[in-house]
């Protein structure tokens, strides 16, 4: 059974809607609906089951909101703790059953390598997921697309994750360079043709 719908009207949340409701109140593709189930409001036509139902086409969605530098540097530290948790605790693990010094001394200095590598790995798989997002981006309600909203592919994924490099070895400069654009995109982001988008409020 389908769930009712919240419909935005004159700005408001209205509702909730059945769809032969939403039906008989002519709504247009660019209305913007909820169901309990989802995190923010859509357009009508980014729905399978309204395109369905009212004969809506799917329009490109080209994004307008996109995610502050201060959100993205919140969501990197989230995630820099969670990969770290996850690399760390079994490290700690294995040295409390090591008797080795040398050994252990060695494990410990490997998370200097593993740590960045799983982190790399977990951005890439992530942001090319149905989520589009690292659990510290989800958190924070932004998420990586193309340039009109897409979710990226695994091969775009990977190749905006390694652009970071350039924005690194630029001192840093490709990650101001969000300050400077209205799409508020770093310099991997332009080079892979990405955005990071920010979710719809009411």
């Amino acid at each position: 059974m389908s769930q009712p719908y919240l419909l935005v009207i004159n700005g408001r949340p209205e509702g909730p809607f059945s769809l032969a409701q939403l039906k008989s109140l002519n709504i247009r593709p660019g209305d913007f609906v909820k169901t309990p189930a989802m995190d923010d409001y859509k357009e009508a036509h980014e729905i399978a089951e309204l395109r369905e139902l009212l004969g809506f086409s799917k329009q490109a969605l080209i994004p307008q909101y996109f995610g502050h530098f201060d959100q993205r540097l919140l969501a990197s530290a989230l995630d820099w703790l969670v990969v770290s948790g996850f690399c760390v605790l079994p490290a700690l693990f294995l040295i409390l059953f090591i008797g080795d010094k040398d050994l252990r001394v060695l494990i410990a200095l490997s998370l200097l390598l593993i740590i960045p590598v799983v982190k790399l790995i977990y951005h890439i798989f992530m942001e090319c997921s149905a989520k589009q997002a690292t659990f510290g981006k989800q958190i924070l309600r932004i998420k990586v697309c193309d340039m009109e909203g897409n979710r990226v592919s695994f091969a775009r994924s990977a190749g905006r994750n390694f652009a970071k490099l350039f924005s690194v070895l630029t001192l840093f400069t490709g990650y101001l360079l969000s300050f400077f654009n209205k799409q508020q995109q770093c310099l991997h982001d332009m080079i892979a043709g990405t955005l990071v988008m920010k979710d719809r409020l009411f």
